[in-house]
């Protein structure tokens, strides 16, 4: 059993396996239906962590369609969401709850 646990995560480090923790990060909140920030320059070609924080009065859902990502958030609650490597482009990100009034911009270069 160590031996094949050994193995794994071996084969993890050996196909470049990372760790949500040693991701690069960007800070994302949420609040009085506003996403900030509006505007977001990554890296192409890298994965990505987003940490995402409600500080608005009611839930939000942080989503894009096209990547099939989707957060609901409480108010006060924070979570993150680990995007794989984004051709170069642009990405829409919305809250579902105030989707005339929210939208980030994620710029992949």
């Amino acid at each position: 059993m160590l031996r094949n646990i050994i193995l794994i995560v071996t084969l993890g480090i050996l196909a470049g396996g990372v760790h949500a923790s040693e991701l690069l990060t960007f800070p994302v909140v949420i609040r009085d239906g506003r996403i900030e920030p509006a505007r977001l320059e990554v890296p192409a070609g890298r994965k990505i962590k987003l940490t995402i924080r409600n500080e608005g009065p009611g839930p939000c859902e942080f989503e894009n369609l096209d990547l099939r990502v989707e957060k609901v958030l409480a108010p006060g609650a924070s979570s993150f969401v680990v995007i794989h490597s984004l051709r170069p482009g642009s990405y829409k990100f919305f809250d579902e709850f105030h989707p005339h009034t929210s939208e980030m911009i994620l710029i992949a270069k």
